[in-house]
């Protein structure tokens, strides 16, 4: 099963990843990018879908998608 991970640390709050996978991802009320439905920062997945795209489209590489 896929898991979404995202280092929010590191994330500078394009919001690339919330126009590229609005179906995983938000913007939080602090401004930065959030895993919709989940955890702050990781979430198992049934497929990986559109957030490889947006793993890939991330400035700062900030998300990984693991195939667990």
């Amino acid at each position: 099963m896929p898991k979404i991970i995202i280092e929010r640390e590191k994330c500078i709050g394009c919001g690339t990843c919330v126009t590229v996978c609005p179906m995983h991802f938000k913007m939080a009320e602090d401004g930065l990018a959030k895993i919709k439905d989940g955890e702050e920062d990781e979430k198992n997945i049934e497929e990986s879908g559109c957030s490889k795209e947006a793993a890939q489209s991330c400035p700062v590489q900030c998300i990984h998608v693991k195939d667990e």
